[in-house]
């Protein structure tokens, strides 16, 4: 059993969505992915807020394992407000009924199986896609909200610090490693069009990097391996030269931006959703170290080669613009909250 995401947290989520919930009272919504590292903050919070505001909404998620989810979080899965479809994002059975919004974040961005079963990532990526169109252009969905990733843009260019969503560059559709960021374009593309034929809103937020409770400390999410190292004593390794440029958002912020996206963002206007507060992998491993107060050694498998810094890191501004959206937690205070859900106690 996992333990519930900290009450300030979530009351923070409600704070900064506050005066957007009412479009929601006595609705339903419908969130695929919704046992994974997105979906655990948008139903925690979803369930704090449904409680606080006494909206009467309802959402059903679609799992493939609800047994697994109900051992996994019990105080979600027994909320009155929680129903489930059990089954695959790409041929699920659709509930019965009307559902005023979607929430599409079923992909899972595993670097491993992306290298040892890209097909089957595709596939779950374009068929699931079509299938919540579906699902919501047949059952009276006015929002629906696509989960894409900045990896839609293929390589950042060096030169450029922050990348906007104006950038034109696409990942090489030749090369297999760009499955992932292809289906996502592709879904991007699959919006657009159920959009133009079928006159439903899509909301596209494109999605970086993040960090809290619920990310794995043992996948290929450096920040979160470094929090592991770090509670294990050390070392912390970093298998690279350390230069590669990254950032990171709050889970918490993350999930008050989709809540407000889903509720406000113009269809089919995309935005970057992540910190604009570039680190290298370098410091940010100096970084979790320090935010933990450890003294842990930080060992660098390879020495800079003089090529030019991999980047991944969104220009923000256009969210900040249009929806008034800003980060407001701290990469240092991010990494204690992770480590501190985890059992990490302060020395």
């Amino acid at each position: 059993m996992i333990q519930p995401i900290a009450n300030s947290d979530l009351d923070a989520i409600l704070q900064q969505t506050e005066g957007l919930w009412e479009g929601m009272r006595g609705e339903r919504v419908f969130i695929t992915g919704g046992t994974g590292f997105f979906g655990a903050w948008l139903l925690e919070s979803f369930v704090n807020i449904n409680r606080t505001l006494d909206l009467n909404a309802r959402a059903t998620v679609l799992t493939r394992d609800v047994e697994r989810f109900r051992a996994k979080c019990p105080h979600v899965a027994a909320d009155a407000a929680i129903e489930f479809v059990q089954g695959d994002v790409r041929d699920f059975a659709f509930p019965e009924g009307e559902f005023k919004y979607v929430i599409h974040a079923a992909t899972e961005a595993s670097a491993t199986q992306a290298a040892e079963e890209p097909l089957e990532m595709l596939t779950t990526i374009l068929t699931g896609t079509e299938r919540a169109l579906e699902f919501a252009s047949s059952h009276g969905t006015k929002r629906f909200l696509l989960t894409s990733s900045g990896a839609v843009y293929g390589k950042q260019p060096a030169e450029i610090v922050h990348l906007p969503e104006s950038y034109a560059g696409a990942p090489d559709p030749t090369d297999a490693g760009s499955v992932y960021s292809e289906g996502k374009r592709a879904s991007e593309l699959m919006c657009a069009l159920y959009a133009k034929t079928r006159g439903l809103d899509c909301v596209i937020a494109r999605c970086w990097a993040f960090c809290g409770p619920h990310l794995s400390l043992d996948a290929h999410f450096a920040i979160g391996n470094f929090i592991r190292d770090v509670m294990a004593g050390g070392p912390v390794k970093i298998g690279g030269e350390g230069t590669p440029t990254r950032s990171y958002l709050y889970a918490g912020d993350l999930a008050a931006w989709l809540w407000t996206m889903l509720f406000r963002a113009p269809s089919m206007v995309p935005y970057n959703v992540g910190s604009a507060e570039s680190v290298s992998i370098r410091e940010l491993a100096e970084a979790v170290r320090d935010a933990l107060g450890s003294d842990a050694e930080i060992q660098i498998a390879a020495k800079p080669n003089g090529t030019s810094i991999s980047r991944y890191v969104p220009d923000v501004s256009r969210i900040a613009h249009d929806l008034g959206l800003r980060q407001t937690v701290s990469l240092p205070e991010t990494i204690r909250r992770t480590a501190a859900w985890y059992g990490w106690r302060s020395r």
